[in-house]
């Protein structure tokens, strides 16, 4: 290039920078990028979105100071319509992404409350109230339904634009504590991890069978109920643990007889599962007498401690009768304990929690063993009652359905072994209580 093409060439730049300069006041810049849109400043809502992006990263990440500022800008805004609305969606996005994820709404209010306490699972239950209005009844499981009117799990606010001040108000708290708590909510709900998918989320699930038979279940489990309070009433240990035996038995023989009928109706019953609370003190024997419970009735039990309960795995019936009579073992071993009271060793040290440890672990190995005499019993009788019907394979068969299940929902399961006993009259007090106990069910205590 010469020297001439070169002088101007600059001449040219330089006029373009003058006449850039000299632009009127108001006038965008030519676009260097024709066809893409100039930056814009972000609307109201995407503020908001942003602001409560951030708040969240920070819950997740523990920065509570940046927390507390970001709630205390939110509470601020001059729209609380919109930012109850925008942590009203988040909220419910939040909540419909963990169903995918196998989370329960059971499971979402217990695990709250045991990682933050009960404004975090109050909130829990009523952002799952509000994200099932989205479903159809019909579309629903039927433990699904039980678990939200067992929770109380129903839209009480007069609407969502107004729903963190009423729910400040009903919580006796102001709109930016109420805001936090949203935001540690959705914090949790966006840190869960995987579980195993053990029914149908809403929107998918399809009217069962078992339907059909639930009436007949629950005249059973009244006249269970109806030997445990005889049971519960009489002064005699003797007559109290026959009557509960009776109670076992009688819940094996429904088992057995609804295996029968599925079997004639060519009804191809699958197994299914359920999460059980395990929860301190003293869960590792407390998993062991849910283990043990579920042995006896056939299901099977797997423990996740760091969740705070256990997944039984089994057939509808069986998971029925394996639930109740937990609850009521494990509220009857707690009543033991505390009439045992404190203990201690020489010197005055205090040894109640080796005691403890100790008691429940005996009561849960000796529960099992009368469980499965009981069964073991139920099974002899159905098979003299019922020649013919291939009553043992038909049970060996269901076993390994129940394995094979809890093979594919596991399959990197290992075994846990019990804490060695540390406090002899603990565990022989474990297994003298374990023998007065009621081999029955009761409602769960709320």
């Amino acid at each position: 290039m010469g020297k001439a093409n070169r002088l101007r060439r600059k001449a040219k730049e330089k006029d373009r920078a003058r006449r850039g300069q000299q632009r009127p006041s108001g006038q965008t810049a030519h676009n260097p990028f024709p066809g893409n849109p100039q930056p814009r400043r972000p609307s109201a809502v995407e503020r908001v979105e942003l602001l409560v992006d951030e708040a969240i990263y920070a819950t997740v990440k523990g920065d509570n100071d940046l927390v507390q500022a970001c709630g205390t800008r939110l509470a601020e805004q001059g729209n609380p319509q919109l930012v109850d609305r925008t942590l009203r969606r988040v909220l419910e996005q939040s909540v419909t992404l963990t169903w995918r994820f196998g989370w329960q709404p059971a499971d979402l209010v217990r695990y709250a409350l045991r990682e933050h306490g009960t404004r975090v699972a109050r909130m829990m239950t009523d952002a799952i109230a509000g994200e099932m209005r989205a479903y159809s009844a019909a579309t629903v499981d039927e433990s699904w339904q039980r678990q939200l009117a067992q929770l109380g799990a129903v839209v009480w606010w007069p609407g969502d634009d107004g729903f963190l001040q009423d729910w400040a108000k009903a919580q006796g708290s102001d709109r930016r504590a109420a805001i936090e708590v949203v935001l540690h909510t959705v914090a949790l709900l966006r840190t869960l991890p995987k579980l195993q998918l053990l029914c149908p989320p809403p929107g998918k699930a399809r009217p069962s069978a078992r339907a059909a038979t639930t009436q007949v279940g629950q005249r059973m489990l009244g006249k269970v109920r109806a030997l445990l309070a005889k049971a519960e009433s009489t002064e005699f240990p003797q007559e109290a643990e026959a009557l509960t035996s009776r109670a076992q038995q009688l819940m094996a023989r429904h088992s057995i007889d609804h295996a029968l009928l599925a079997a004639q109706t060519g009804n191809r019953e699958e197994p299914a599962g359920r999460r059980l609370p395990v929860d301190n003190p003293y869960e590792s024997p407390k998993a062991v007498l849910l283990s043990e419970v579920a042995q006896a009735n056939r299901c099977k039990a797997v423990w996740s401690k760091a969740l705070g309960f256990s997944t039984v795995l089994g057939f509808p019936a069986d998971l029925d009768a394996a639930e109740l009579l937990f609850t009521s073992l494990l509220v009857q071993a707690t009543s033991a304990l505390v009439h045992e009271g404190s203990k201690y060793g020489p010197g005055g040290r205090s040894r109640t929690r080796a005691f403890r440890q100790s008691f429940l672990g005996s009561y849960a190995s000796r529960i099992g063993e009368r469980l499965r005499g009981a069964t073991d019993e139920a099974v002899r009788q159905a098979a003299a009652e019922t020649p013919g019907t291939n009553l043992l394979p038909m049970l060996a068969s269901r076993a390994k359905a129940v394995e094979d299940t809890t093979g594919a929902f596991f399959p990197e399961l290992t075994e846990h072994r019990m804490s060695a006993v540390t406090d002899r009259e603990g565990w022989l007090s474990g297994r003298a209580a374990a023998d007065r106990a009621d081999l029955n069910v009761r409602t769960p205590v709320k």
